[in-house]
């Protein structure tokens, strides 16, 4: 008989790490709070639309889901910048035809990861078994059965925790002072809309990218779906002029749509009523460590490392959470104690640069994405990259699309990049004015060599 393995919580990363577990030989039993998605509608308003870069495909193709999962993407090949006016500027991601990231619905994802896990692989999904508590003392996993109303006893041993950002295994081993956590919410939410897709001619903006109406202490992003509409998030302080607060009534949201968003506002049928259907979010950083208790407990993805999305690798990044356990797994001859503080341990360097970057990422896409001076060090950046593309490889390059460079390499590397680029654009305005020679120089002199790029 072979060893068994429970996962509480069968969204992305937990349905995505039976596999992995499976394909190893384990008996594994996944655990779900809510109900299955794939029979029943699940709360509106829970999730952003999710963007799928280099590192979330690499962990989906090692499982042989990589083509099964290109069917439900849509290609963004850069962002779409909208001012107040509505104008519009394209500023693509990257400089090579596979330097792309994708937009994928939650729901159909995750749909598709739990029937391979349940049909292709054998994974016992129990839903409606919401985790109550655990106790280490007594070695035992508390959960409800909602059908029967019964409580469910099992041993804690062998537990992954993939149950979310407000992870109830976490909180608990905290409180049983196992881990040390904090969570630090940033003072903005969001807010889900849909642009509906036209009768006409199906998309009703450009299809192929991202989406972002920076309002410097505020922005709106829309990412592509399959059926021609959009998914748009509204990000906005919580309290203030503007905020969520302040938006209370359809009036409100509508004069706020009129001044900020009017071409948006146009495309959205009856705003001040759909702006009410979806609720407010809220935005959080989690950090804990150890990520985990011996050979009983490790935490994976949003429980051990949940980020804001404004890089959009909170998906990303709790898929290689998958790839490097199962790694970690093979290297410790399936020692859990082993392969889960081995995890911990390497991975938690990366999951603390992501959820730096990602919330410098959100100054970027509200802001700077319009200033001169941002645009000229992009500029810089993609000609260092054409000059030396073994060592200069701009830091969202290095997030989004390599996935051999870990996040914490990428910060390193990025903040190194940043000191040149400071140095080179100073007091210039345009890339004619740089002294590329010197940029050279500085370029060979402070960055090693990066491994050649493979194609996706």
């Amino acid at each position: 008989m072979s060893e068994s393995v429970k996962i509480v919580g069968a969204g992305l990363c937990g349905s995505l790490m039976s596999i992995y577990l499976a394909r190893r030989g384990y008996t594994v039993d996944l655990f779900e709070a809510r109900g299955d998605l794939r029979k029943e509608t699940l709360p509106a308003g829970r999730s952003i639309n999710l963007a799928l870069a280099n590192r979330g495909l690499r962990a989906l193709g090692e499982v042989g889901l990589g083509e099964q999962v290109r069917k439900l993407l849509t290609v963004m090949r850069g962002r779409m910048i909208h001012d107040e006016a509505g104008k519009t500027e394209f500023q693509a991601y990257g400089q090579r035809p596979w330097e792309v990231i994708y937009s994928v619905s939650r729901p159909g994802l995750n749909a598709l990861l739990l029937d391979a896990a349940e049909n292709e692989h054998g994974v016992r999904i129990h839903f409606r078994h919401p985790c109550q508590a655990i106790d280490l003392e007594s070695d035992r996993l508390v959960l409800l059965d909602e059908t029967s109303e019964e409580p469910l006893e099992l041993p804690l041993t062998t537990t992954i925790a993939a149950d979310g950002a407000g992870s109830v295994i976490r909180q608990a081993l905290e409180t049983a002072g196992r881990v040390e956590s904090r969570t630090d919410w940033l003072e903005h939410a969001y807010k889900e809309l849909t642009i509906p897709p036209s009768s006409v001619d199906h998309w009703r903006i450009e299809p192929h990218a991202l989406h972002i109406s920076p309002r410097g202490g505020y922005m709106m992003i829309a990412l592509p779906n399959v059926d021609d509409s959009f998914t748009v998030t509204l990000f906005l302080p919580t309290h203030g002029e503007p905020g969520f607060d302040q938006l209370d009534t359809p009036e409100a949201a509508g004069r706020f749509f009129d001044a900020s968003f009017p071409d948006t506002r146009a495309l959205i049928p009856d705003l001040e009523k759909a702006f009410f259907v979806n609720p407010v979010a809220p935005l959080g950083t989690v950090r804990c460590a150890p990520w985990n208790v011996g050979g009983q407990v490790c935490l994976i993805g949003d429980a051990a490392h949940a980020i804001v999305p404004f890089h959009g690798q909170g998906m990303n990044a709790a898929f290689e959470d998958c790839l490097e356990l199962d790694r970690h797994l093979e290297t410790s001859n399936g020692n859990f104690e082993e392969a889960f503080r081995r995890f911990s341990e390497s991975r938690k360097p990366s999951a603390d640069a992501i959820a730096d970057m990602a919330l410098e990422n959100y100054v970027e896409m509200r802001d700077s994405v319009r200033d001169p001076a941002f645009l000229l060090r992009k500029a810089v950046a993609f000609e260092l990259e054409r000059r030396s593309p073994e060592r200069f490889v701009p830091r969202y390059s290095m997030v989004m699309f390599r996935s051999d460079v870990s996040y914490a390499e990428a910060q390193r590397r990025g903040a190194i990049q940043g000191l040149i680029l400071d140095q080179i654009t100073h007091g210039q305005s345009s890339l004619e004015d740089c002294d590329m020679d010197a940029a050279d120089v500085l370029v060979h002199t402070s960055l090693e060599p990066l491994p050649p790029a493979s194609t996706p």
